[in-house]
């Protein structure tokens, strides 16, 4: 206790003259007014109180992570393992619950003995060992995801979960308050005792300031520094089995960035990476300000990764200030000038930092927003009707070459019926990011929803939740539950799909043979039923060809490419390469080419543009493909019939602007049969 008092001081002065804790708070919670202020002028239902619950909601995963890295960083170290260790939680419930079926209260309790346990192995040997926090994390981080990976095989997913373990994520109290809320108010009350009104407290931030001195202090460095990182480990298992609620779906990549997310909210409210100084309200005023932007970027139709550039942005801008600060009042100290005008200075630099940083988000929103809806079609001119439909739709991975080709078409769509066209999504297959972006939608009051599903178990739920609330509902390229949509639009029938690839198979080796199918994920659904009818078709039509592997290439050139090399070494017998993932081909491909192997053949899903050259170079004999244009005009021309209710369920084929009429079966509308592409019709094709 004397040894703690000793150290008072510190708390209100750190080594360097400078206070402790700066009033970053306060300009922080300026900038989230002037925020709010702003959204709620430009983003439309930014104030409606079902937004602003939802903002909270999907605040909570994340929250935990900030709050219990906020001692973490206070004392100087970090911990990098916080999102694997939430990720291998979630895989620990899936196969508590798909194996045991234990209860909840079972559940519960597996994710907090996982998250103990993941939070035990990084206090031992950061506490007890005195190992670098930012080595042993970064190591425990790689250990634990691959764990986690390992158990799946990068594959399994865990859904169908009991309605009374979904309530934990899902559900509300008094139909207002989310479930999971007063668990996050619970846990940051915890931590605000444990920082702010407790002895160990003051020793954390001792610790952060000086290491050596707080020793020598008396101070129990290694006990204090065991309970902090015991219990980042026990939170990031409770918030795993949140996220497990919240999406009904557990696997193994769940939680990939959140421990970047978390510390950026921890540094933005004021906390210091190199310890000694931060609030647990200025991390939560971090929080709040980064959910507020990304949901009211979303709001505004902008795309999701623009939230991190702002993110990014207002970092850096904090360390630059920060550190221009310190060096100007160490200026002025060897100068002689006393420590107030330091930090009156420091105070100026920060207003004026915070005003120049608000004023570049109000001037950079309103623009981008015109430039991007403007760009997908959606602004109608003043002879047009004044409030178009809305129709939002979500390709599994922006980036994939798959889902630019059929944005186009979706834009041409958007611009023929002068609809709005928002168009968003993850960056790469992410099921809980697009949960995240269905209910920003279901906030906007979009017209109809269409989404290209990563994942079934998990995405239903949230679209059954847009049905009721009247939105249209539809999937494409891969579906949902069928009560979570109105249509389905497929590209191809899974057999369709099958026999053509199976049929150019068997054309190229005659004599039968191996072969190898490269697909994207291990985990994507609509594949995996391709892979299941393709099996079908040769025990059926085509017994001379065997299967040898299916290999992953996550929907990566690079990765085919990869797995495509190790197949032809370790695997010599292999007569042909199948992709059905369209980045797959040219990457095996280039693979086949760079190895020499004439007897070898690649064929595959993929689109012409991207094959081209190696159609014409015989490296690819052929690709089977429908017209990805003409899907993505179908999923925003079939959007605007259902939002508007002009799809009659008796209708067997169904209208649909330039592609004529199409197939409707029950409630899937069919684009059409897949098309042969090779050296006779490659160059006529473009998409």
């Amino acid at each position: 206790m004397t040894s703690i008092r000793k150290l008072s001081g510190i708390f209100r002065t750190s080594s360097d003259g400078l206070p402790a804790f700066p009033h970053r708070e306060r300009w922080l919670l300026l900038a989230l007014i002037v925020e709010v202020f702003l959204f709620s002028l430009i983003a439309p239902r930014f104030l409606a109180w079902t937004n602003l619950i939802e903002v909270l909601r999907f605040s909570v995963e994340l929250g935990l992570l900030s709050i219990a890295l906020t001692p973490v960083l206070i004392t100087g170290g970090i911990d990098l393992s916080v999102g694997s260790a939430l990720g291998l939680t979630t895989v620990a419930v899936g196969v508590a619950w798909s194996e045991y079926h234990l209860s909840v209260a079972g559940l519960v309790l597996v994710a907090l003995l996982v998250g103990s346990l993941c939070g035990a192995l990084n206090a031992f040997l950061v506490a007890w060992l005195r190992r670098p926090a930012l080595i042993v994390t970064l190591g425990t981080y790689t250990l634990y995801r691959g764990v986690a990976e390992g158990i799946t095989h990068g594959a399994a997913s865990y859904t169908g979960y009991p309605d009374s373990f979904l309530f934990l994520g899902q559900g509300y109290f008094w139909k207002v308050v989310p479930v999971q809320l007063p668990i996050l108010i619970a846990v940051a009350v915890f931590y605000y005792i444990l920082l702010h009104r407790s002895i160990a407290g003051r020793g954390l931030y001792a610790i952060g300031l000086n290491t050596p001195g707080a020793l020598h202090a008396g101070i129990p460095v290694r006990k204090y520094l065991l309970l902090i990182y015991m219990l980042s480990g026990v939170v990031s298992g409770l918030a795993g089995i949140i996220l497990v609620a919240h999406l009904g779906l557990a696997k193994s990549d769940l939680g990939t960035g959140y421990e970047l997310g978390a510390i950026a909210a921890v540094v933005l409210g004021g906390t210091s990476v190199f310890g000694g100084r931060g609030t647990l309200f200025g991390s939560l005023l971090g929080l709040v300000f980064l959910s507020v932007l990304q949901n009211g970027m979303h709001l505004l139709a902008l795309p999701s990764e623009l939230t991190g550039v702002f993110t990014g942005v207002l970092l850096l801008g904090i360390v630059g200030f920060e550190q221009l600060a310190m060096r100007s009042h160490r200026t002025r100290l060897q100068e002689g000038v006393g420590a107030k005008s330091g930090i009156r200075l420091r105070r100026r630099i920060a207003l004026w930092g915070a005003i120049v940083a608000i004023a570049i988000l109000a001037a950079a929103f309103p623009i981008l927003h015109s430039r991007f809806v403007a760009r997908a079609g959606g602004l109608p001119s003043q002879e047009i009707k004044s409030h178009p439909l809305k129709i939002a739709v979500m390709p599994k991975a922006k980036g994939d070459p798959y889902f630019m080709s059929a944005r186009a078409g979706a834009e041409e769509a958007a611009r023929e019926l002068q609809a709005e066209l928002i168009w968003d999504g993850p960056t790469s297959l992410d099921a809980a990011q697009q949960n995240e972006q269905v209910e920003n939608w279901i906030a906007m009051h979009v017209d109809a929803i269409v989404v290209a599903v990563a994942n079934r178990g998990s995405i239903s739920t949230v679209l059954r939740k847009a049905r009721r609330l009247g939105i249209a509902v539809l999937t494409w390229d891969s579906d949902a539950d069928p009560d979570a949509r109105d249509y389905f639009l497929n590209q191809a029938t899974p057999v369709g799909i099958a026999n053509a690839l199976t049929d150019e198979a068997e054309r190229l080796l005659p004599l039968g043979g191996q072969f190898a199918i490269i697909t994207g994920p291990l985990s994507a659904e609509n594949q995996n039923e391709w892979i299941a009818c393709i099996k079908r078709q040769l025990a059926l039509r085509h017994s001379r060809l065997t299967l040898a592997t299916v290999r992953p290439s996550d929907d990566d050139r690079d990765k085919a490419f990869t797995e495509t090399q190790n197949i032809l070494k370790v695997l010599p017998e292999v007569r042909l390469i199948m992709d059905i993932s369209a980045p797959a081909v040219p990457g095996s491909a280039e693979a086949v080419l760079q190895s020499g192997r004439q007897n070898v053949d690649v064929i595959g899903l993929s689109l012409p543009n991207i094959c081209k050259p190696y159609i014409h170079g015989g490296s690819v004999q052929s690709i089977i493909l429908w017209n990805t244009r003409n899907l993505g005009y179908l999923t925003v021309y079939a959007g605007w019939l259902d939002a508007q209710h002009k799809i009659e369920k008796s209708e067997t084929l169904l209208s649909v602007g330039r592609l004529g009429k199409l197939s409707v079966r029950g409630s899937e509308i069919v684009l059409g049969k897949p098309l042969i592409i090779n050296k006779a019709n490659i160059d006529t094709l473009n998409f």
